[in-house]
């Protein structure tokens, strides 16, 4: 005798919803409030500190019953999306963040949705992955065999290519054996401008930070090569095993592109790796315009870069790109029974993401890259990268039209450092930054150039405009004065939530 299931205790087990409408209609109501708050976003400050109310809500202990989703929804409506840090608004300029766009948002919406899992297996969103890989190699001109992988950011990816530079320099033996031995007099270059993050990526490997030499730069921030070349031959005469160099295209504080040409160059006459940390400056490559500063990165062994940055894919979507394949695989690659691969079926396939970076847990990163690609295209998203460039030099002409400024460093791309000129000047733009971030006007961040606080301007969005540098210029002469005169600041606005 057969028994009628107990309806109201499959509900009770399953985290569907009991009334898909009503789901449905807040789904919409979700959507199109994020679409609003992108839409109208200029009427919001760019940020505003957190009330010490609304940060004392999120200590509350682990919910142990449920709660309708309208009330958690409310709860992110007031007190989350208010207190966002701010790289939406086209006002953002603190630090090389991108603005995102409402096509990756709908994309991020569909990936969870299908909650794909991209560490392997046959299924499509591999192959949207495998697409973004080859179009990457185009852009870059690397040859067929070239891999790539989707990772967190580009720090995620500095570290893989020094793995695989590890793997290349030590051969197998060094993923049972790590650096003992010899791998513990391996050095590798970067430049003093270069990313804190290589210095981390050194110290993982397990080299630790202090076998990473830092070269001097020129005039113009570029690692210098006759340096370059000193360290490595100091390092050979000292017994030591030069194996690796590390390129910046865009550093962090100015912007500077190193001399990649000549950098291969030196890579190829002494047999070292060469690496391009192209966090945010690779994707110039989209712009004919800027691409020639990039001569010489289509030599590199390996190139790392952020699609959420200057390409405004939403976070996260750092990418790693290999010219040998083969090196790549054998530096990551770990079979294992619960990963065999067969001839047919779901477990189809010879090469799945996992055998490429440590992740076997990996989302689906590529498709909102896929459809920012797809819809606007690499010719209208080159023009919009050289388009934040000319921004970049319309705000250098602003400081040097103003007397109470002063330009600290040239403009190489879209990074423009500059300070109000004042007695105790570091601690008077110290001021004038946060003066300006808690005005909700614009978000600028600092750097110390030679000694200097700067104010450092990155203008990365594609929403930015002449009106958000106007405003930014019009608030440090607004606050630097006030500083410079030891008064307060004296402006103040707040962000409403979403309408509710």
């Amino acid at each position: 005798m057969s028994v009628a299931p107990d309806i109201s205790q499959s509900e009770r087990q399953t985290l569907d919803p009991q009334d898909w409408d009503d789901l449905r209609a807040q789904g919409h109501r979700m959507l199109d409030d994020m679409i609003d708050y992108v839409a109208n976003i200029r009427a919001r400050p760019v940020w505003q500190p957190i009330p010490s109310e609304t940060r004392a809500r999120f200590r509350e202990p682990l919910p142990h019953a449920p709660c309708e989703l309208g009330e958690v929804y409310r709860e992110f409506a007031e007190h989350v999306v208010p207190y966002a840090v701010g790289n939406v608004h086209p006002g953002f300029m603190g630090w090389v963040h991108g603005g995102g766009s409402v096509v990756g948002m709908l994309a991020e919406m569909l990936a969870a949705g299908l909650n794909a899992n991209l560490g392997g297996r046959d299924h499509m969103p591999i192959e949207v992955e495998r697409q973004v890989v080859a179009w990457t190699r185009e852009m870059f001109g690397f040859p067929p065999g070239a891999s790539g992988l989707f990772v967190t950011g580009t720090s995620m990816a500095n570290l893989m290519a020094v793995l695989v530079a590890r793997r290349a320099a030590l051969g197998p033996g060094v993923r049972q054996q790590g650096i003992a031995g010899t791998g513990e007099l391996l050095r590798a270059y970067t430049s003093k401008a270069a990313h804190g993050c290589i210095s981390k990526a050194m110290d993982i490997a397990g080299f630790g930070s202090n076998a990473l030499r830092c070269v001097g730069v020129d005039c113009d921030h570029r690692i210098d090569i006759a340096a370059l070349r000193s360290a490595i031959a100091n390092d050979r005469k000292a017994g030591l095993r030069p194996f690796l160099v590390v390129a910046s295209a865009g550093t962090v504080d100015i912007g500077a592109i190193d001399d990649l040409a000549a950098v291969a160059a030196l890579c190829r006459e002494e047999k070292l790796w060469f690496h391009v940390d192209g966090a945010f400056g690779a994707l110039a490559i989209l712009s004919p315009q800027l691409a020639p500063r990039l001569a010489g990165i289509e030599q590199a062994d390996s190139i790392a870069l952020d699609f959420h940055k200057w390409g405004q894919v939403p976070y996260d979507a750092g990418f790693l790109l290999v010219r040998d394949g083969e090196r790549h695989r054998e530096t990551f690659a770990a079979p294992a029974a619960y990963l065999r691969r067969e001839a047919r079926g779901l477990a189809g396939g010879g090469q799945w993401p996992c055998d490429l970076g440590p992740d076997l847990s990996r989302g689906f990163r590529a498709l909102k890259t896929w459809f920012t690609l797809k819809t606007f295209g690499a010719d209208r998203l080159g023009a919009m990268i050289a388009r934040t460039c000319e921004l970049a030099r319309y705000l250098e002409a602003r400081v040097h039209a103003e007397p109470e400024l002063e330009l600290m460093a040239p403009v190489n791309l879209n990074i423009v450092c500059f300070r109000y000129c004042a007695a105790d000047s570091n601690a008077v733009n110290g001021e004038v930054i946060a003066d300006i971030q808690e005005a909700g006007i614009a978000a600028p961040s600092s750097t110390m150039l030679d000694g200097r606080l700067a104010i450092r301007a990155a203008i990365v969005n594609h929403r930015t405009d002449e009106r958000d540098i106007d405003a930014l210029i019009a608030a440090v002469l607004m606050f630097g004065r006030q500083r410079a005169a030891g008064e307060p600041a004296l402006m103040e606005i707040e962000a409403p939530p979403l309408a509710l």
